[in-house]
């Protein structure tokens, strides 16, 4: 919708009819919000006042460099770079749930099947050797009680993962406990990295558009500020903002706080002296995105063998279990 919105402007069109010709090429879920901004537009608000309505559709980044092409007169230019932004931010979004969508749901799957095979196949066909008072071999006695644990827990099994569940999410909610494990995830090594390139790029990303949308360097990091995720990193690019107030360059205050990618931080700092912020800006988040895509690209090519080579060893465990009472069985026959 941005995209065919700035591509209606660009070609001249007023603002309430190149609203109301994407009004009629949208889909039933989004043409309500389009003619509620186009009737606002008609009388008389602002295209970024009117969005106000409607935030979570338009977050206060959106809007803010909404504002500022209005106030330009550059309205085409900011929403295809919106447009761009957002797909961008969509984009990283998907890779990670590619990657994280198939291990994830192989996982639950062979989860369940290998509780159903200890809670119900298995100790019957074990239960016949065990009627005949023949010792069992340790896995197959592992086994069986593995699977009276399972069914004698019955609802617990499934209450407790539950349960544990929703006081992660209580915590969460909670933002004094929410800062602390965050924090405790940004130390966890690896992960830490990945987090901090995803919420810099974000961060970066959204700073360079509203800088080349003309909107004040504090006004922008306020509002880019919204979108990273991470507490730490958000009360640092506070203190950052505060800094800048000062009087300290943007580059230096980023530094300061320890919290952003070294590599991020050298190209702000050589776009503030060059003047080209918004471009160096963009393509720190770019080399943040790119490194963050070759995480999930060898996080997805590794835990998917690494979850089959363990559930192919739970596997290899349970028919061992079963059949060792019938190779010691065969033994005493002979």
């Amino acid at each position: 919708l941005t995209r065919q919105l700035a591509n209606l402007v660009r070609a001249g069109l007023p603002l309430d009819e190149a609203l109301a010709a994407l009004a009629d090429a949208s889909d039933a879920r989004a043409r309500p919000t389009v003619l509620a901004l186009r009737a606002a537009v008609m009388e008389g608000r602002g295209l970024a006042d009117s969005m106000a309505s409607f935030p979570r559709a338009f977050p206060p980044a959106f809007r803010a460099a909404v504002a500022a092409g209005e106030a330009s007169g550059r309205l085409d230019l900011v929403l295809q770079r919106l447009a761009d932004w957002a797909e961008a931010r969509d984009a990283l979004r998907r890779q990670l749930i590619n990657a994280l969508a198939y291990p994830v749901l192989l996982l639950i799957v062979a989860l369940v099947v290998v509780a159903g095979l200890m809670t119900h196949v298995v100790p019957q066909v074990v239960g016949v050797f065990a009627q005949s008072g023949q010792v069992l071999p340790l896995p197959t006695r592992i086994l069986l009680q593995g699977g009276e644990l399972l069914r004698a827990g019955g609802l617990a099994w499934l209450l407790l993962p539950t349960l544990l569940l929703a006081g992660l999410v209580g915590l969460w909610r909670a933002p004094a406990s929410r800062a602390r494990m965050q924090a405790l995830l940004l130390r966890l090594p690896g992960l830490g990295r990945l987090l901090r390139a995803a919420d810099t790029a974000r961060f970066a990303r959204t700073l360079a558009l509203l800088g080349g949308s003309a909107v004040p360097l504090l006004d922008a990091l306020r509002v880019a500020g919204g979108v990273v995720r991470q507490a730490p990193l958000r009360a640092a690019l506070e203190q950052a903002g505060r800094a800048v107030r000062e009087g300290q360059g943007f580059a230096r205050a980023l530094e300061a706080s320890g919290q952003f990618p070294p590599v991020a931080l050298r190209l702000i700092a050589s776009g503030e002296k060059a003047g080209r912020l918004p471009e160096m800006l963009d393509e720190a988040a770019l080399q943040c995105e790119r490194e963050l895509q070759l995480a999930l690209g060898l996080l997805a090519a590794a835990l998917g063998p690494v979850v089959i080579l363990g559930l192919g060893l739970l596997v290899l465990f349970i028919v061992l279990a079963v059949l060792l009472p019938i190779f010691e069985l065969n033994t005493l026959i002979r």
